[in-house]
């Protein structure tokens, strides 16, 4: 995976790289060079670690296909 340095010296984490430490907009980043010359980005503070609402982690997950109006009557208690 690569990106392109810009003229500010400004590069755009990839989406799986975000994903997979579950950043937000917002998010701070920690940056370090190890041993072997790698750069490693690290999650740091509150917010960058923040979980899911649970709206979100549910998100996807419901294998019953309602129609609209169907769900809308059951929400509403209409019979």
């Amino acid at each position: 995976m690569s990106t392109t340095l810009t003229s500010k010296g400004q590069v755009t984490i990839p989406k799986q790289i975000r994903d997979a430490l579950n950043m937000l907009p917002g998010s701070r980043v920690n940056f370090a060079v190890n041993a072997e010359g790698d750069v490693v980005i690290h999650k740091v503070g509150a917010r960058a670690s923040r979980k899911p609402d649970r709206f979100e982690a549910m998100r996807g997950k419901a294998d019953v296909k309602w129609r609209t109006d169907a769900l809308m009557s059951l929400l509403r208690g209409e019979d």
